[in-house]
Order: structure tokens, then C-alpha cells, then sequence
């Protein structure tokens, strides 16, 4: 094949990858300061999505050709290639590692006596997805069976004012906070978008002069959440129980 085509198929490669990439961190960027809705932002992603998996298709064809061919537009074809390579493996490992999580939003220590909000207002279509409240049963026993209570040997309103200083390390809006009825609410944010999820933590004393600790959180959109929450949870109670 002719070093025409060579050139031309690795320009394209470049040109694909790099507009795609563009576009969709341009989306992200105006959803993650609210300039556009977060799913608008998110649908800049999922467009570019396959224009940069095509990019990368391209590339690698186009490499193959310089390699046939001399090299005539090696540097074109390989920054092509890198920028799509990064583009999809990124994407591809972010959702490999939520692959097993359960198509729910909504996710909690104690399906028993599910924590409730008070301050916060969850959006009326929270079980989105769902046909009624116990398919999100089923589905959070099954997906996540390790989620419990957690007991903590220090009294309750310690606990919430620990809570509520780990909280604002990670940069959540805190939204009410009562030390003495054990209860914290705020707003976390996920992904480089900044979709807000919102977060109760419920603190009741155990009898023993211990706090029983349980927490909840709900993304605001999306059906499922490939174990964001989830990890959310685990995350800040093993921090919490790690203060000292």
C-alpha cells in the first residue's frame, strides 16, 4: 500500500483520538462545574466512547502500514495510538472493576432499618430501574453480603464529630450534623464529573457505652453506580474506626 495512504490512515488515527479525547474531557469539564447537566457531561463520554475505539482500530492498522512501508508517518500513527489506547484502557478498567456490582444506586449497612435522610430530599425517582423495593433487597444481599453494622468503642457523639472531620477531609458538603441524636448528612461527589451522592450516617448508642454505626449512600442519578457507593461505605467506616 502506497505511502499515501499510510500518512492518511495515521493522520486519521490522531486526528479521531484527539478530538474524541477533547470532547469528551470537555463535556466532563463542563458538567464537573455545573455548566451543563452531570448526564449531559456523561453523554460527551459514551459518544466519544466509539470514535476513539475506532481511532485506536486505525491506529494500530496504520502502524502496521508504516512498518511495511518505511515509517512515512510514524509519529502521526503512534501519538494516535497512545492517546486512543489511553482513552479505552482507562474506560475499560474502570468498568472491569465495577463489573460485579449489582444494577442499584442505593446502598446501605442495614436493609433491616435502612437509615433515613432528614435534611437531605432524595430525587422521587430513587428506585429508578426497579419494579419495587424488595428487587433492590434482593439485589443488595446479593451484591453486597459483607455490608453490616460496624460497633465502635467510643461514644456516639465522638463518633459523628469524627465522622463529620473525615468527611470534610474528603471534601463532602456537609449538610446537617448532630453529635448528640448521632446523625450526619452530606453530599459526596464521584468521578472526575462530580456527580453528587448523597450520604446519612447513623450512629445509636449499643448499651455498653459503644456506638453502633450504620450508613447509607444514593447516587442522585443513574440506575447503577458500578459499586461506588458500596466502596464509599467500606472506605469511610474503615477510616473512621481507624481514628484515634
Amino acid at each position: 500500500m502506497s505511502h499515501k495512504w499510510t500518512r492518511g490512515l495515521s493522520w486519521l488515527a490522531l486526528v479521531l483520538a484527539l478530538g474524541g479525547t477533547i470532547a469528551a474531557f470537555t463535556g466532563m469539564t463542563l458538567a464537573r462545574f455545573d455548566t451543563i447537566g452531570k448526564l449531559e457531561g456523561f453523554k460527551y463520554l459514551t459518544l466519544a466512547a466509539p470514535v476513539v475505539a475506532g481511532a485506536l482500530v486505525i491506529a494500530i492498522i496504520a502502524l502496521l502500514l508504516n512498518w511495511r512501508t518505511g515509517w512515512p508517518a510514524r509519529r502521526a500513527a503512534l501519538i494516535g495510538f497512545l492517546f486512543a489506547a489511553g482513552f479505552i484502557g482507562s474506560l475499560a478498567v474502570r468498568v472491569a472493576m465495577g463489573a460485579d456490582a449489582p444494577m442499584i444506586h442505593d446502598v446501605t449497612t442495614d436493609l433491616a432499618d435502612v437509615p433515613q435522610f432528614e435534611t437531605i430530599t432524595l430525587p422521587d425517582d430513587n428506585m429508578r430501574g426497579l419494579s419495587e423495593p424488595s428487587e433492590w433487597v434482593g439485589l443488595h444481599e446479593i451484591g453486597y453480603p459483607e455490608l453490616r453494622s460496624v460497633v465502635l468503642d467510643r461514644p456516639v457523639a465522638q463518633t459523628i464529630s469524627d465522622a463529620e472531620m473525615l468527611a470534610k477531609e474528603r471534601g463532602w458538603t456537609i449538610r446537617a450534623v448532630d453529635p448528640e441524636a448521632g446523625r450526619l448528612e452530606a453530599t459526596a461527589y464521584a468521578s472526575y464529573i462530580r456527580f453528587e451522592d448523597e450520604v446519612v450516617l447513623r450512629v445509636r448508642p449499643d448499651g455498653a457505652g459503644r456506638s453502633l454505626v450504620d450508613m447509607r449512600s444514593v447516587s442522585r442519578v443513574g440506575v447503577g453506580d458500578l459499586g461506588v457507593n458500596a466502596q464509599r461505605i467500606r472506605d469511610f467506616l474503615e477510616d473512621l474506626a481507624a481514628v484515634r
